[in-house]
């Protein structure tokens, strides 16, 4: 019974974190390409007191063993890099990746980081920023008096200064993948930075090579269903609530067994 209060105990502390994890998603439901993340559990280790195949004292063979569990652990949290909706805001400076890719962003350190929101804005030099003013990299810087900006589905930025009549190319965005996106880190401000575990950016043009085309005048909407996230919500609920009924249970039983001389 002392066993069951901590073996319960363990799911009740999973289900606590999976609910951190599906609050974090309902509260970024409407983050410019936040991508949601999902909670993975694993069983802990078992208590064994009788091993499987063992023969017994007359020589017979027991077919099954006896194994106690003792509880879950949260084996990881994982980002889903489905794809986002798509949101039309025809600003000009506003980019969706239609397939695989992030956009790269300078820090202040020098680091990279990496992205899959495209709000991005223009500095006072004009260069193309993100909402905190990291750079993006390769760097695009719009000349001033420019009077449209079109950015192909290649990358290719080009921008209509006053008094010209052809549009004169000003820069070339390129898109960064990853062997394993799972493993990236993610650090907040909807960036994301390379560890050992998704391995070295592959960069690229956009559209080519597997890599997704750029839409401009779109961005990507957080990939979290909120229906489904609910759902879970309510499945964690229950089952913290089942695991407190268990320590409960055991509780009632330990008393009967204090109250056994009285």
């Amino acid at each position: 019974m002392i066993r069951s209060l901590w073996t319960a105990a363990t799911g009740m502390v999973v289900q606590q974190k999976n609910l951190d994890v599906i609050a974090n998603n309902i509260a970024n439901v409407n983050t410019n390409g936040y991508k949601r993340s999902r909670a993975d559990f694993q069983e802990l280790m078992y208590q064994t007191t009788r091993m499987a195949g063992v023969r017994t004292e007359q020589g017979n063979q027991v077919p099954t063993g006896i194994q106690i569990g003792l509880g879950a652990l949260l084996a990881s949290v994982e980002k889903v890099f489905l794809q986002g909706d798509y949101q039309q805001t025809q600003g000009n400076l506003d980019l969706a990746i239609e397939g695989a890719g992030f956009f790269q962003i300078t820090l202040p350190s020098g680091d990279k980081a990496y992205t899959r929101s495209g709000a991005f804005k223009t500095d006072a030099q004009g260069r193309v920023v993100t909402a905190d003013g990291y750079m993006l990299e390769p760097a695009v810087t719009i000349p001033q008096g420019a009077t449209a900006i079109s950015i192909e589905v290649d990358g290719t930025v080009s921008a209509t200064i006053q008094g010209q009549s052809k549009p004169q190319q000003v820069g070339k965005i390129e898109l960064a993948t990853f062997t394993n996106q799972a493993g990236l880190s993610a650090m907040g401000k909807n960036l994301f930075v390379e560890t050992d575990g998704s391995g070295t950016p592959i960069v690229g043009n956009p559209n080519q090579n597997g890599l997704g085309s750029l839409r401009q005048g779109y961005l990507e909407m957080s990939n979290v269903d909120i229906v489904q996230e609910m759902v879970n919500m309510i499945i964690a609920e229950r089952a913290y609530e089942v695991n407190s009924k268990a320590i409960q249970a055991a509780d009632s039983m330990l008393q009967v067994a204090n109250n056994v001389r009285r």
